[in-house]
């Protein structure tokens, strides 16, 4: 239970305007950036630069999407709020010991702060089988959708959006954060939350998609993710090996598919052009 109000998502900065016209003193809303340290059973275990909104999706989301356990483990998620930060205590049922904790801070950008070896970096990815067939017009759909459900990002233009799409491309939940890894856990922690089906879907996400965007995706298990922006070689290659649909370089005049391109339709604008 929260002992106090996490603080805003949006802090206000003074700051000096240059434009066309001339010159004016403003005040511009900037996304919040907070230290959460994350632990297990009162262990400690990483600390998070986050935007200090949906805490406890992150949390969620962040334990199965990094393979520390199953939602269905999960009995609890305690946050604090202090001066320094804010504190969330995932609290793991008996049958999961507390795991050992990183041993450096997760900076905004970064998917792998704190892992120490070779072999924790390049896990194994679960693998998807089986998910519905999705067009491309529900590509479009969901991607044109996007810029109106954030409006953290529409205030600041300094953070990251993970959304969820239906099959027809209509976006339900939305989360949002300074870094992509955090907006993406957010978001699977949500689902999990809400007993959705991450199968029935499709993850949107407003950044690159890196090889751990691939496998967060996987580990909630949804079956496509639609990146904004370029993918690099690795996450096309996990992609493969999870059985993950990859579609990058998404916008309003077309997308490009990566992996798994079975499971994008053709809308009739495209075949009758082949």
């Amino acid at each position: 239970m929260t002992a106090r109000p996490l603080p805003s998502p949006v802090q206000q900065a003074p700051a000096r305007a240059w434009r066309a016209d001339g010159m004016r003193d403003i005040a511009r809303g900037v996304p919040a950036e907070t230290a959460v340290a994350l632990s297990f059973d009162g262990e400690p275990y990483a600390v998070l630069m986050a935007t200090p909104r949906d805490v406890t999706d992150l949390a969620i989301g962040f334990t199965v999407s990094e393979g520390v356990a199953a939602f269905a483990r999960i009995r609890d998620v305690a946050v604090e709020v202090h001066d320094l930060g804010v504190t969330a205590d995932v609290r793991l049922d008996g049958a999961v010991a507390a795991p050992r904790g990183r041993s450096i801070e997760g900076r905004t950008g970064c998917g792998l702060c704190g892992v120490e070896r070779l072999e924790e970096a390049m896990r194994p990815t679960p693998r998807v089988a089986g998910a519905p067939t999705f067009d491309a017009e529900a590509i479009r759909r969901a991607v044109a959708a996007l810029d109106d459900a954030q409006p953290l990002g529409r205030e600041t233009r300094a953070t990251h959006a993970a959304a969820f799409a239906a099959p027809d491309g209509t976006l339900g939940l939305v989360r949002e954060d300074v870094g992509r890894h955090n907006a993406l856990d957010k978001l699977g922690g949500a689902l999990l939350a809400a007993a959705a089906d991450p199968a029935e879907g499709f993850v949107v996400v407003t950044s690159r998609c890196s090889f751990e965007m691939v496998e967060k995706t996987a580990r909630f298990g949804a079956p496509m993710i639609v990146a904004i922006s370029a993918p690099t070689a690795l996450a096309i290659q996990r992609a493969e090996a999870a059985g993950v649909t990859l579609v990058a370089l998404a916008r309003a005049d077309g997308h490009t598919v990566f992996s798994r391109a079975e499971r994008v339709a053709p809308d009739a604008r495209e075949t009758a052009h082949v």
